[in-house]
């Protein structure tokens, strides 16, 4: 228990850190998995993104996280990680 507002927002500094730095090693696996893909599809991978959310949904329950923030969360995310592959996966066809 933090005995500060200052503790806190230390804490909370601390977790975002941690955050972008995985935010930033999942971008460099996003960056490799265009490189096996083998058409826009396959970028775009629906069923696998609907995999994705559904595991996120369940481990948000298990770590005690709204699991309705978390898949707005990560939505969001993943759509911007295949728009990202999405220009490596058309830099590649060239």
């Amino acid at each position: 228990m933090c005995s500060s507002l200052e503790e806190v927002r230390s804490n909370i500094d601390r977790i975002d850190d941690a955050i972008i730095k995985l935010i930033a090693e999942r971008t460099e696996y996003v960056r490799q998995a265009s490189s096996f893909k083998k058409s826009e599809d396959g970028v775009k991978a629906p069923q696998r993104v609907e995999a994705v959310i559904q595991k996120v949904r369940e481990k948000a329950v298990k770590y005690g996280a709204d699991p309705d923030m978390a898949e707005a969360l990560y939505r969001e995310m993943i759509s911007r990680f295949v728009n990202m592959e999405m220009e490596e996966f058309k830099k590649d066809q060239k």
